[in-house]
């Protein structure tokens, strides 16, 4: 697999820990080692690992969060730390997210997610899908 493939992987496998509420799978993809931040839409920037996971907690255990669908994703891995930009799907509304990941032990770990709405909806030949 390449390195930008394994980078996907983990850009999906957060999104599938959002999507399962699994905060175990959540809080097993941020990085330890270095430096993290977080900034989820309409917040402020959160810069402790622990109080990431406990706003993740909150989210993942909130009933009334919505289900977030990863869409457009593409990945650029540049030595030991990659991103990956790709649109959030939420309600049929599209977010713009950059996930930063670095390198910790031979993985590829969550070091900064970051997303915001988008004054319009991206180009694209489908309408955003609903979740139901």
């Amino acid at each position: 697999m390449t390195e930008r493939a394994n980078v996907l992987s983990a850009n999906r496998a957060f999104y599938r820990a959002f999507a399962a509420r699994d905060m175990e799978g959540m809080s097993s993809l941020w990085a330890e080692d270095a430096p993290v931040a977080c900034v989820h839409p309409g917040w402020d920037a959160i810069r402790d690992r622990a109080a990431i996971i406990r706003s993740w907690r909150n989210i993942l255990g909130n009933p009334s969060s919505p289900p977030v669908l990863c869409k457009n994703e593409t990945a650029h891995v540049l030595g030991e730390v990659a991103y990956v930009l790709c649109h959030e799907v939420i309600e049929g509304s599209y977010l713009i997210a950059t996930n930063l990941f670095v390198r910790e032990r031979g993985r590829w770990k969550l070091a900064h997610h970051h997303a915001g709405p988008l004054a319009q909806a991206p180009e694209t030949s489908e309408p955003p899908p609903r979740l139901q």
